[in-house]
């Protein structure tokens, strides 16, 4: 008699890496090879996301905005990965995969449009900031609560096979996703329906504040794929070359093969979970400062870049002083544009509005004018 033993220390998952922390290619390591153009713009749009995400921050923090979520540390997953994706795939993301959209084309005017709420935010000013969406860009409006886009995820996939279409579904979410009971039944709805899903894990060692020492107990997120029957891989998240690799691998064997891949991707989360949390009072600052300045996955791109003769520091100025332009100047739009009216609450859920919805907007209106000071002047009524 032998029973199935745990995760023992020696047989831990193999973590695949191209680039070591200075940008060196590493000797033996196989990888699919990149062209200039596609390197510049990948690292064109990390710093653009890293410029975002600075310059918005302070936004919230000045009270112009409500909320935000940086990727700061994680820019490579996004960005990478969609770099070796299709326009025809469709994503359905977690919140900080802003880079997938920021790659297929999605404007610093329509990110700033959606922060301020204004009324040419796609959502009409329904969504907190940063739950982006995009119906032309195949990218699924951001959901607060955690993991519900994973089963979502593994529906659109089968319906893709059902279609015969040449494309997959891609979904991203945290090491604190796996702990939700929506992942474990979208990944064996997925093995069973052999749907072509890519479930896209970032593994920053933090859901919030709880570390993943108290989340699980196995050998991080990429061993539970065998146990559903499903191919899986773990991969440097700070490594650009490698999530390409791994990305555009698994995408042909998703569609292919007709067949679901689990990605773990090792990364660190360097900013705070959000602009309503300090990441201080539960790990130390100096880890944070390391992972900040060592082991930066969008200086470790440009390491490799530079070494192919591609980039230097002068097209580096240039970028980062146009993009600060860019962004501080959508801003500078996007705050003077009125709100979406009130009449908007009530719309985009039914083709007829019901009686009762009527009703509510009658007695909104009614409390409105009643208390004019209580509500904003800027929403029209």
């Amino acid at each position: 008699m032998a029973f199935i033993p745990e995760s023992p220390e020696k047989q831990k998952l193999q973590c695949y890496r191209v680039l070591d922390d200075n940008g060196q290619t590493i000797i033996g390591s196989e990888f699919k090879e990149i062209n200039k153009e596609v390197a510049i713009k990948m690292y064109s749009k990390m710093v653009t996301l890293q410029t975002m995400d600075t310059i918005f921050y302070e936004a919230q923090r000045q009270g112009r905005i409500s909320f935000y979520v940086t990727s700061m540390g994680e820019e490579v997953i996004s960005i990478a990965s969609a770099a070796a994706l299709s326009m025809d795939d469709v994503i359905f993301p977690q919140y900080r995969e802003p880079g997938v959209l920021l790659w297929r084309g999605f404007t610093l005017q329509e990110f700033t449009n959606q922060l301020f709420g204004n009324k040419y935010d796609y959502g009409k000013g329904r969504q907190m900031p940063i739950h982006y969406g995009s119906n032309k860009l195949n990218y699924v409006t951001i959901s607060s609560t955690i993991a519900t886009q994973i089963p979502h995820a593994v529906g659109a996939a089968y319906s893709l096979k059902m279609d015969k279409k040449n494309a997959c579904a891609v979904t991203y979410f945290g090491d604190g996703g796996t702990s939700e009971g929506d992942f474990h039944a979208a990944m064996n709805f997925a093995a069973v329906l052999e749907a072509p899903v890519i479930f896209i894990c970032r593994n920053n060692g933090w859901a919030i504040s709880t570390p993943t020492s108290e989340q699980f107990r196995s050998d991080g997120i990429a061993v539970r794929g065998p146990a559903y029957g499903m191919r899986s891989i773990r991969v440097d998240g700070n490594d650009a070359l490698a999530i390409y690799s791994t990305v555009h691998a698994a995408r042909e064997m998703a569609i292919n093969e007709r067949r679901p891949i689990l990605i773990e991707t090792l990364t660190y989360r360097v900013g705070h979970h959000s602009t309503s949390d300090d990441s201080t009072k539960y790990r130390p600052a100096d880890e944070i400062e390391h992972w900040r300045k060592a082991r930066d996955p969008v200086t470790r791109f440009r390491k490799w870049v530079e070494k192919n003769g591609w980039w230097d520091d002068e097209d580096e100025s240039v970028l980062r002083n146009d993009v600060r332009k860019k962004v501080l100047n959508a801003i500078q739009v996007a705050e003077k544009v009125e709100k979406p009216p009130l009449s908007e609450l009530f719309t985009d859920v039914y083709d007829h509005p019901s009686s009762n919805l009527g009703e509510q907007e009658r007695l909104l209106r009614e409390t409105v004018k009643r208390h004019p000071k209580d509500y904003p002047i800027d929403v029209p009524v």
